[in-house]
């Protein structure tokens, strides 16, 4: 395999556990190459849900985490100096579709509108990328898909997707797996045993429920992982879950407290 293509390449299969029928869905999306987006609350597995994707097909992966800042260019590419005068960098959407990867736009709309327009004629019938400054027009290779991902809980009317960007692709939602599934995995992904996970993932639910009364965004199941590697660590489980459950997520004392509270609960 190409050093170009191997960089990106998958190597290790990534732990996933799927909930429902999400694996056979983006297999026929995949071969139908339909870009896809992924819809769901912060830290419950879309990135890993990808990664695992492109390693069970084969395929290398170029993620992107965007940015408010972020423009075409770095996106496309751009003419750099060097010691020789000016050479065209290819960006990472431009390095996919030249060698057939999965470009990877992880909360897509983190990134401005007059930006992530440049993805729509890799998104219908068309799949090329003009490379203006370039005066060239790339021909995505047969293998590339692009697939996108946000929270659109999140999200407000200023930081949504178009509609004209929304219906060029398909769509999978994804949400926290239930408590049986959750304690599996953060059991699995940190070594720590089934009944401390089984009280992490209580407590998650217990923040969750207070989701639109008080607190943004519920706790993770990333940060659940989080919590159970300082466990196994050695820390005392309430320092923990403070460090890790508790802290991240809000700073309103009242809300603290009762978190806190929660944890105590448990531990």
């Amino acid at each position: 395999m190409p050093e170009s293509i191997d960089q990106y390449s998958i190597k290790e299969q990534p732990y996933y556990r799927s909930v429902t029928n999400e694996i056979e869905l983006y297999e026929a999306a995949y071969h139908a190459r339909m870009p896809i987006m992924l819809k769901g609350p912060t830290g419950c597995g879309k990135s890993r849900f990808v990664e695992y994707m492109a390693w069970k097909l084969g395929k290398p992966l170029i993620t992107l985490a965007c940015n408010e800042d972020m423009t075409a260019s770095d996106l496309v590419g751009r003419f750099l100096l060097d010691a020789n005068g000016t050479r065209w960098q290819d960006g990472p959407l431009t390095v996919a579709a030249r060698i057939g990867a999965i470009c990877y736009l992880d909360e897509v709309v983190e990134a401005r509108q007059d930006t992530t327009v440049v993805i729509h004629p890799l998104t219908d019938h068309r799949r090329n990328l003009p490379l203006e400054k370039k005066g060239e027009l790339v021909s995505a290779h047969k293998d590339f898909q692009i697939v996108i991902s946000y929270n659109p809980g999140y999200q407000n009317l200023m930081k949504d997707l178009k509609q004209s960007t929304k219906q060029r692709f398909g769509a999978l939602d994804f949400d926290y797996p239930d408590a049986t599934v959750e304690s599996e995995i953060v059991a699995h992904e940190t070594g720590v045993d089934a009944d401390t996970a089984d009280k992490l993932v209580q407590i998650a639910h217990r923040a969750r429920n207070l989701k639109g009364h008080g607190l943004d965004e519920g706790i993770s199941t990333r940060l659940l992982v989080y919590a159970a590697q300082l466990i196994v660590k050695g820390i005392e489980p309430k320092a923990a879950c403070a460090m890790t459950l508790v802290r991240p997520i809000t700073d309103d004392p009242d809300m603290r407290d009762t978190l806190d509270a929660a944890v105590s609960t448990f531990f």
